[in-house]
């Protein structure tokens, strides 16, 4: 709210740069949600209820390094030769 612009114009602007804010801070999820739902509709429900659970829950913290250290570990054994899922 504290970027606030009244108007058609200034609605055209703060969706522009509301568009660009998360582009900017999330290019990898929309990079993964993108890649999943062209291969499997499943992983991209499981991986949009992750991230849905790590915005909502109150101290999800646990979650995001949780999760941070199994995507690592997965591709890891990806690069490792391992078929995983």
């Amino acid at each position: 709210m504290a970027e606030w612009r009244s108007g058609l114009r200034g609605a055209l602007v703060m969706g522009v740069r509301h568009g660009l804010f998360c582009l900017g801070c999330c290019w990898a999820a929309m990079l993964l949600l993108f890649v999943l739902g062209v291969m499997n509709a499943v992983w991209i429900a499981v991986l949009a209820m992750f991230i849905l659970a790590e915005k909502t829950l109150p101290r999800s913290r646990w979650l995001s390094t949780t999760g941070g250290f199994v995507f690592i570990l997965w591709g890891v054994a990806l690069l490792l030769g391992g078929t995983i899922g």
